[in-house]
């Protein structure tokens, strides 16, 4: 029996058979058909934002918490273009979305028409593939196509662009099950000669270490689990993206902390040190390599990754493997426990031993002392006061991101969201609206910036209008502070446009919203104030006022390697003999 149906309903329909169950967006004239259908049913709710960039933003923030793909809906011309911030971000830090976009009609396509854009020109280069869908026959096909392309392989934004002739239109309807899938379908299982080199080079090493990415998470659960059993078996170090946070659980006792431009000194001397490094999901990015001649100079190197485009992309591979993470780390744990359960065991522990000197830098070290609050501690606070929640992390972009990623604990995968590959200002925010969609009894929390926060702030109107709980942690330094950070040590501490002089009072502000607003200016108020913030039921906007010229550290200089780190002040001296880093 054929089902006829508008291309409008096809739309619906087809959202509901691939399990859809929210859908973030902004109507105009080019969607009216399909939000008329929406209206006409009640499975799947659609959540009104105030900006179409903070749609793709929530929708990323449910697929990075949920692990399915977020579902945006916006119109043509405008509201396509305002996407593009955050479709490019899901492309950078590969997030399954599946983006519909309105389109003039067919006949119009190409004549200037009110609101027309080429959306499936603009959005080539940042999306994993898009459609301009011209007939209605193929409408149902194209959406089911797209969220097997999102989800598949390594994940990432698709898009449609749906013109309103064809959602009006009529047309047989094609289910799941026949959509044409065959032509997409990426090598998940691992060259088992690759793995078996693998395996035998993780046998000799004296130094290894385990690089981790967020490719571990987007792999699944069984992803993260494979890997804590992998570490627990053989006793080496492991280390992580800021993407891959949360793969192994900060409490564990191989965990070296984050790598990379703001990572932790044992991490980053691990990295540099090592023999043989273990890139599991990660893509070698610039944040974490730096200087790529001096990066990890006396190492083998493996790496295992779904996106053969990656591999030798940066850094030359000794052991390339492509495949699936969950795949191939479960072929990996087979070959080595069939071959004896070996490690250099001798080596390994004193690894171990040289690492633990690394720690006693304490790089991470400061002091709280005087009447204002470090950021540091308003992070160490809030870890300490929400470390047995249910909890979810958002951030913004800029200095207390980092500080973020240092100070806060995550034990589970899916509990971190933040814009990596694109360091989007304004990310947060929306992102979390998104999370306590998809986790409404969760406790979900944007740890923000105050210039970051401001990019998308109307979003306010979206967490109030859907009672949405969700608490936006301000760092307020009155400062750009990562621009700052930069301009004090690299240009000659010239401030350069680094700041506001009209920042909103963000108590008003969130009044104005029907929100509640927190000011915490005093250290010994603190925990008063975020247990204030954790007990009201309902969006908070903290506005913590924070040291205004405190810098990020440890942080490696552009241009330096691995084991050329810029330390706090508060950090031991141990560090300056082991030519690892310069106090300033």
């Amino acid at each position: 029996m054929t089902r006829q149906m508008t291309g409008a309903k096809m739309v619906v329909q087809a959202l509901r058979d691939q399990g859809v169950d929210v859908v973030f967006g902004y109507p105009g004239g080019a969607v009216l058909p399909i939000y008329d259908e929406i209206f006409q049913q009640n499975e799947i709710r659609h959540i009104l934002v105030r900006h179409e960039q903070g749609a793709v933003h929530a929708a990323e923030g449910y697929a990075r918490s949920t692990g399915k793909p977020g579902v945006v809906l916006v119109t043509s011309g405008p509201g396509a273009t305002n996407a593009v911030t955050g479709i490019t971000d899901a492309l950078m830090d590969s997030i399954p979305l599946v983006v519909l976009t309105g389109q003039v009609p067919t006949f119009m396509i190409g004549n200037d028409a009110f609101q027309e854009a080429d959306t499936v020109g603009i959005t080539r280069p940042c999306t994993k593939h898009n459609w301009l869908v011209s007939d209605t026959r193929n409408l149902s096909d194209t959406i089911h196509q797209a969220f097997h392309v999102a989800t598949s392989g390594r994940p990432g934004p698709v898009l449609i662009d749906i013109p309103k002739d064809v959602q009006f239109a009529a047309a047989e309807y094609t289910p799941p099950q026949k959509a044409r899938t065959h032509h997409y379908q990426p090598q998940v299982k691992g060259d088992i000669e690759g793995i078996t080199d693998l395996v035998a080079a993780i046998e000799k090493a004296k130094r290894p270490i385990f690089y981790t990415g967020g490719g571990v998470i987007n792999s699944g659960p069984a992803a993260s689990q494979l890997l804590r059993e992998l570490v627990e078996a053989t006793g080496i170090p492991v280390t992580s993206t800021l993407m891959g946070l949360g793969a192994y659980p900060a409490s564990g006792k191989h965990w070296l902390g984050m790598l990379g431009m703001h990572g932790l000194y044992e991490a980053n001397m691990a990295m540099h040190g090592c023999d043989l490094m273990i890139n599991i999901g990660a893509r070698f990015d610039d944040r974490i390599t730096g200087r790529l001649d001096a990066f990890s100079p006396d190492s083998t190197k493996a790496h295992i990754d779904i996106d053969p485009s990656s591999i030798n992309k940066v850094i030359k591979t000794d052991i390339p493997i492509v495949g699936d993470i969950a795949h191939v780390l479960e072929d990996v744990l087979k070959v080595w426990k069939s071959r004896g359960r070996k490690v250099n065991a001798e080596a390994v522990a004193k690894w171990r031993e040289k690492i633990a000197e690394w720690r006693r830098v304490e790089c991470l070290k400061f002091t709280q002392d005087g009447p204002t609050i470090k950021p540091q501690y308003a992070l160490e606070r809030l870890e300490a006061l929400t470390k047995g929640h249910d909890r979810y992390i958002c951030t913004e972009v800029g200095q207390h991101q980092m500080w973020a990623a240092q100070y806060l604990g995550f034990e589970d995968p899916n509990r971190w969201m933040t814009s990596g590959g694109l360091g989007t200002m304004g990310y947060g925010f929306p992102s979390s609206i998104g999370v306590q969609m998809a986790h409404p009894e969760a406790l979900v929390i944007n740890v923000a910036g105050e210039a970051s926060w401001l990019m998308n702030m109307q979003e306010m109107g979206t967490a109030v209008q859907y009672r949405l709980p969700v608490k936006q942690f301000i760092l307020n330094n009155e400062r750009l502070g990562m621009v700052r950070q930069w301009q004090e040590l690299l240009h000659g501490e010239r401030y350069s446009s680094s700041w506001s002089e009209a920042l909103p009072d963000f108590v008003k502000l969130a009044e104005a919203f029907g929100a509640k607003g927190i000011l915490c200016r005093d250290p010994a108020d603190l925990d008063d104030a975020i247990m204030e913030m954790l007990d009201y039921d309902g969006p908070v906007i903290f506005d913590c006022l924070v040291e205004k010229h405190e810098n990020c550290f440890p942080m490696i200089p552009s241009g330096e390697p691995h084991n050329k780190m810029l330390l706090g002040e508060a950090s031991t001296k141990d560090a300056i003999r082991e030519g690892g880093a310069v106090l300033v």
